[in-house]
């Protein structure tokens, strides 16, 4: 019986994968745990071992793609079988199948070389014969089991490139665009836009029958088939330019596009790699940087397309008007909340004149040096982070009788939207530098209003801080975020008279820049005592700041 090959999944907040190199061939025999391929995420390189023994058949992604885990990337036929007989004859019967990964692999370079319908139609045989792509609703969070969609961002027979927004979906949870998961022509829409259906349901067909014009395209230029082998040599010169920086190929392709130097890239990964998170937060500085002439008025030109988020429209007074999705499931997870963990709230006042007079020290070469504002979001999160780790109990979850302490310190940013609210994740942030924490902070918030986020980036938190002191408020007593019990609430920051004591005894009243911040706590299994202790050493650690913070 023949084998699937996957893209493996690198780590808990990987969703995928680029094939960097495949170091067999079909017709190629290989043995179980034999290095198979090479691949690169964002955190990782490394290469994977074959699952089973036999011959590989057929190869279903390029070099130089980049796919999401679980996908079948190759298959592996038992020695002797018939599949495996003739791997080589396989290979040029089925030239939609080539065709096909040719497309995929394009999308994820320049799209130039596309040129619509115009292509010859003799090659356009082939996707007829083969299947076509299911598009499935996406699970969009741990416990999410249906979504809406709100809109279809393309029309049945439009061309679609891979991970190209196809549709708009909306959660309780998440307002997000969904990319399509190959390229090729949208041949069926079965959902239509206002429906909601559970995850998993297929909405709509890729290529199939319909999808001759798409293959057209993908086979005309006979060099684009081969377009990812100059990719390596190129990743290669990147690498050699920025010679004792650690980073993923992945990484220094989107330095070499953007003509970035590695070398001058701040890395916040194990051991100072360079992140995909590091080299996004340095294009996003860097591209208004790119012509000084035009410095002034090109991020003030870029920011509103890169956030197309208009008001939210006012109701008229006397109307009715009913609940979206996202918001009658939010009042729902908010009374389930309430209803399963016994609510307290514990508020600490923070002398935060330390990190006030820091910041507005450091805050423009700050954001000169790294690509990012400095803002005071990073500071609470490290200060969250480094009390967490005194306190796991804080960290826990719930799981009938018995207390789930978490591995990871997963913090989620709660972000107000026009239409609701979500709550991004930071994934490892334990491992995180501060410069690190800062890039993911604006990254997350920024995507967030974009709907760009992806399933795993709104699952898997632990603990969560909410932002309600932007407007203006002295503090809140906010809902906790389940499975996690405690969220923290940052009021806001204002300058009051404080009485100080100086070593000596003496005390004074002095006008300082004063924060309060609530911890809401489940006491199923925080007592006052652990959270006491907990905002205790938060307090102390922001009064305190000694950390650099790059």
């Amino acid at each position: 019986m023949p084998t699937d090959v996957v893209m493996p999944q690198m780590g808990e907040s990987i969703t995928e994968g680029t094939l960097t190199k495949w170091l067999k061939k079909p017709g190629d025999k290989v043995e179980r745990d034999e290095p198979l391929f090479e691949i690169s995420t964002d955190k990782v390189d490394a290469e994977i071992p074959s699952p089973a023994a036999g011959i590989l058949t057929e190869v279903k992604v390029q070099e130089g793609a980049t796919v999401n885990v679980n996908s079948v990337v190759a298959i592996i036929a038992e020695e002797g079988s018939a599949a495996a007989s003739a791997p080589a004859a396989a290979a040029p019967a089925t030239p939609a199948a080539a065709d096909d990964k040719a497309a995929a692999t394009e999308a994820t370079q320049e799209p130039s070389q596309n040129t619509g319908s115009a292509a010859p139609s003799a090659p356009a045989a082939g996707p007829a014969a083969g299947p076509g792509t299911d598009v499935v609703m996406p699970q969009m969070g741990e416990s999410i089991t249906e979504g809406t969609i709100t809109k279809w961002l393309k029309k049945v027979g439009d061309s679609v490139q891979r991970d190209e927004p196809l549709f708009e979906i909306s959660t309780d949870k998440v307002d997000a665009e969904i990319p399509a998961p190959a390229a090729g022509v949208l041949s069926e829409i079965k959902v239509e836009a206002g429906s909601t259906v559970s995850i998993n349901t297929v909405v709509a067909v890729i290529g199939g029958g319909a999808g001759k014009a798409a293959a057209a395209p993908a086979a005309a230029p006979a060099p684009s088939a081969a377009a990812p082998a100059p990719a390596a040599p190129a990743a290669t010169t990147a690498e050699t330019a920025a010679a004792g920086v650690r980073s993923s190929p992945l990484v220094r392709k989107m330095a070499k596009e953007n003509n970035i130097d590695l070398s001058t890239v701040p890395g916040t990964g194990a051991s100072g790699r360079i992140t995909k998170d590091d080299i996004t937060g340095v294009i996003s500085g860097a591209k208004p940087a790119a012509a000084p002439a035009a410095a002034a008025a090109a991020p003030a030109a870029a920011k509103p397309a890169a956030a197309p988020t208009p008001a939210a429209a006012v109701p008229a007074p006397g109307t009715l008007e009913p609940m979206s999705k996202m918001r009658s499931i939010i009042a729902k997870r908010m009374v389930e909340s309430k209803q399963t963990s016994p609510h307290v709230h514990t508020v600490f006042k923070v002398d935060m004149t330390r990190i006030v007079k820091l910041r507005e020290k450091e805050k423009n070469k700050y954001e000169q040096r790294n690509g990012v504002k400095l803002t005071y979001m990073p500071f609470i999160t490290r200060a969250v982070i480094t009390a967490l780790r005194k306190h796991p109990v804080v960290n826990a979850s719930v799981e009938g009788d018995a207390i789930r302490y978490a591995k990871n310190i997963n913090i989620g940013i709660a972000v107000a939207l026009d239409w609701g609210l979500i709550v991004p994740v930071l994934k490892q942030t334990e491992e995180k530098s501060f410069l690190g924490i800062a890039r993911g902070i604006v990254d997350i918030a920024e995507r967030a209003r974009g709907k760009k986020l992806a399933p795993d980036e709104i699952a898997g938190g632990t603990f969560t801080i909410t932002n309600a002191g932007i407007f203006g408020e002295q503090f809140g007593t906010p809902i906790i975020n389940q499975p996690q019990v405690a969220i923290l609430g940052i009021g806001g920051l204002n300058r009051e008279p404080l009485v100080l004591t100086d070593k000596e005894g003496n005390e004074s009243i002095a006008i300082r820049s004063v924060q309060r911040f609530t911890l809401g706590f489940d006491h199923r299994i925080v007592d006052g005592a652990d959270a006491g202790k907990f905002m205790t050493d938060f307090k102390a650690y922001l009064e305190n700041w000694s950390e650099d913070i790059g």
